[in-house]
């Protein structure tokens, strides 16, 4: 088991290298992206965070690693998960922000793609803060 075991981490080590290397060599390409390859290139990124982050839990939840790993390694992971986190976080916040004064505006404005929007947005705030809000229970 311990071989099968230092086999597949030393497979996950030689996969991660080469994709942050990858990376890197795409991050040194100056090129002007347009709208669809930023899209595409967020969404690689992420995929791969998800799985990283995915395989980091399963990792944090297996007996070697839970049994062997040093309290200095832990507080490394530790810290350095809640610095992504905050970093997420903030992204997040800024760009969902931004996303809605954009489309709040463009609301407003008659702008919003009517595929996408059935009535104008700046409406349907309207008529939502004139109707009675519900009250749930549960």
């Amino acid at each position: 088991m311990e071989s099968s075991f230092i086999s597949n981490l030393d497979e996950w080590i030689k996969m991660q290298k080469n994709l942050l290397a990858t990376l890197k060599d795409m991050e040194k390409q100056d090129k002007d992206l347009d709208r669809l390859d930023l899209i595409l290139e967020s969404r690689v990124a992420f995929q791969h965070m998800m799985r990283t982050i995915k395989a980091f839990d399963q990792w944090l939840q297996d007996p070697m690693v839970i049994r062997h790993m040093p309290k200095e390694m832990l507080e490394d992971v530790k810290r350095t998960s809640w610095q992504i986190l905050r970093e997420l976080l903030e992204l997040d916040i800024r760009h969902t922000s931004e996303a809605k004064e954009l489309i709040t505006k463009l609301g407003k404005e008659g702008k919003l793609d009517p595929l996408i929007w059935s009535r104008p947005l700046f409406e349907e705030q309207q008529a939502q803060s004139s109707r009675r809000s519900t009250f749930t229970t549960m």
